[in-house]
This record gives C-alpha cells, structure tokens and sequence, in this order.
C-alpha cells in the first residue's frame, strides 16, 4: 500500500514536485499553490511509513530532513549546485570590487508559470547593491528565500501531516543522515544475511528443494534483479536500519507444483512462492517473470 500509494505521490513529474533538479530529487514546487491536501497527504504518509518502520521510496534531500528535526539551514542545503557554487564564489572572492564584479542587488528573480517573478529579499531591496560589507547577509537572505519562504505553504501543509503522526515522538533524538535511514534504508544489500533470518510457513523449510533452488537464483542474478525481487517481495528496493539480517522475511507456500508466478505480500514481507520442486529453470523463469512484470502487491 505505501510503495503504490508513494509511487504516485512522489512521481517528480506529478506537479507536485520541482524538475528543475531532475527525477532524482524530490523538492517541494513552489508553483503549486493549490494542492495543500495532497502535501499534507504526503506528511500524513511519510508520518505512518515513518511510525510503521516502513521504507519508502522518495528522494527528498538532506535539507528536507533538517527542517523536520528544526535545525539550522546554511548553504550547503542548497540543491542547485550552480547556484551553490556562485554563491560560495561570491563569500570567497578575495578583491575588493564585489559590486563591480557580481552587479548584484538584494532583490531575486525566477520564472514562475512562463511569467518573471522578483522579490526584494529585504525592504527597497532592489536599490540595495551587494558589496564585500554586506554580501554575508544577501548569501543568507537568498539561502532563506529559496529552501524556506519561497516553498513556505507547500511545507506548512507537509509538516502538519508529518506531525499528526509524529508530534509525539522523539525524533529530536535523531542527526538528519539517521532519519533519513529510517524512512528510506540502505542500498548495502547482503542477501546471504537475508537468507539466514529468512522464516518458512505452509510446509517450506530450509532443506526444501524449491527453497534451495530460490536461493540459488538469488544468489547467482545479476544486482539490477536481485534489487527488483528485493522490491517485488517487499515493496522497498532498500534494506532497513542493521541491514537484509534485521528484516522480517517469510517465503510462504503456496500449494503444489502449477504453472502460476509468484506472488507477495509486501505489507508483511512475505513472497507467496508455488511448489515447483526441484525444478530450477522452471523456478528461475516463472519468478523470473513474476518480478519483472508484476507490481508485488499481492492482494487477492
């Protein structure tokens, strides 16, 4: 339910979502300014994967992170790495002709639906050049404007839902790179620590021939399947907090040998696997199939 519901949440491309940064990268869009459900839709969601220990698949930056534990924002939060970098440039420039060099005002301009915008980052703004006295506040007043008052309904709507989950919880307890492991794991998958925590229901066990064959799959695809059937099985292509070892993962069976795929319950991470004996290249291509064509949900 998370994974479908935050696939199309976190779609960069849903409106939701900046582009300027690419599909990498989920920054709120400040063009949008009518869809305050669906932001505070997505706090309430990030809020119970959060809750739940549940992983999701977002790509919000370090940044978003910090504001939600209340921390200081400073330059390097900033997403954009060209205007990072002029900025740093502009605090590092050693002469003393900074207002003849960088023709900079204390004002800021950005397109916003094909149309100019500019907004004085401090009253007559506009009139006031950047010079090397004051150029320490306008890198300031500019790192505000862009990661928080220029977003600032898009992330009131987010961190209300956010918190109606968790305003009683301790995430203050957390730096930001241990919050973000919390909602999105980590890409070191070690599927050898999978196989040895891994539970069996329905009549499996480790000695099962279709069970030994099953790691035997595992172990010889490529990392692009071995992710994808990470995903199929339990909606994350990331393992948890400890690594594969510390996930709960059961292979149930289900029922003798036929001819149907394999399924999963994402939700209990659990892969639903037919009987097929000892037959690995019937094993090897029907799970094969099953993880690429399938979403895993699992739901009958």
């Amino acid at each position: 339910f998370f994974q479908l519901l935050s696939e199309e949440l976190f779609e960069v491309n849903s409106g939701l979502w900046s582009t300027k940064y690419g599909n990498d990268v989920n920054w709120f869009n400040s063009d949008n300014t009518w869809n305050d459900n669906n932001y505070e839709l997505i706090g309430l969601l990030f809020g119970l994967a959060l809750y739940n220990s549940v992983l999701l698949d977002v790509r919000f930056p370090l940044a978003v992170y910090r504001k939600i534990l209340g921390l200081p924002l400073g330059l390097e939060d900033i997403i954009d790495d060209d205007l990072r970098k002029g900025l740093q440039q502009l605090l590092e420039y050693e002469g003393d002709d900074v207002e003849q060099v960088f023709c900079l005002n204390f004002e800021v301009t950005w397109m916003e639906l094909g149309e100019e915008k500019r907004l004085e980052l401090k009253p007559d703004g506009a009139n006031i050049p950047v010079t090397n006295e004051n150029r320490e506040e306008y890198v300031l007043r500019y790192v505000r404007w862009v990661l928080v008052d220029s977003i600032q309904p898009q992330w009131d709507s987010f961190e209300k839902g956010v918190m109606k989950v968790m305003e009683s919880s301790s995430l203050d307890l957390f730096l930001p790179e241990e919050l973000e492991l919390l909602v999105v794991g980590s890409p070191d998958l070690d599927f050898e620590a999978l196989e040895v925590n891994t539970k069996y229901e329905g009549g499996y066990d480790k000695n099962s021939p279709v069970i030994k064959n099953f790691w035997k799959f595992v172990r010889e695809a490529p990392k692009d399947t071995q992710v994808q059937l990470l995903k199929f099985a339990t909606a994350s292509c990331k393992a948890p907090i400890g690594g594969l070892g510390k996930m709960d993962f059961m292979i149930q069976r289900a029922g003798p040998d036929s001819a149907q795929l394999p399924t999963s319950h994402t939700c209990f991470n659990t892969l639903i696997l037919p009987d097929y004996g000892d037959n690995y290249e019937k094993l090897a291509d029907l799970l094969g199939r099953a993880i690429i064509e399938c979403e895993g949900f699992g739901l009958e």
